[in-house]
């Protein structure tokens, strides 16, 4: 699937995406900084029914919510990760596999560790400044 949207309709890019048939739970991000992962993330958890705000979680390489159905979602950040070591050292693959959404960014930080049945998002800054998304389920 390949969807271009701008900013103002990330709302219905999130739709579309969440209407994807057998949409898998582990699903990695991959873009430039500043393209809007972290921006589309926020979307993705607030309309599986997380009221809180989410944020980026940078520093503390993932963040839990909570959906008002009580489904977890975990938001990874692992651009500071040092090694693949550290992240197992941390159980991160106790969360990839533990059933619930989990998105990744910088999935490239791990390879080895992100499980083959996941889908990937791809994002491109188009020369308009919207983007283009394609998703590999």
């Amino acid at each position: 699937m390949t969807i271009n949207f701008t900013l103002d309709e990330i709302q219905e890019t999130v739709k579309q995406l969440l209407a994807t048939p057998n949409l898998k739970k582990v699903i990695t991000f991959h873009a430039q900084m500043g393209v809007g992962k972290t921006t589309l993330i926020k979307e993705l958890v607030k309309q599986l029914g997380v009221k809180d705000n989410s944020s980026s979680p940078t520093f503390s390489l993932v963040n839990e919510y909570e959906t008002q159905n009580g489904e977890t979602i975990y938001h990874f950040d692992l651009y500071r990760l040092n090694s693949e070591e550290e992240a197992y050292d941390m159980g991160i693959d106790e969360y990839f596999y533990s059933g619930n959404w989990c998105f990744i960014e910088w999935p490239e930080k791990t390879p080895n560790l992100i499980p083959i049945d996941h889908a990937s998002i791809f994002m491109k800054l188009n020369s308009n400044g919207s983007r283009e998304l394609i998703l590999k389920n």
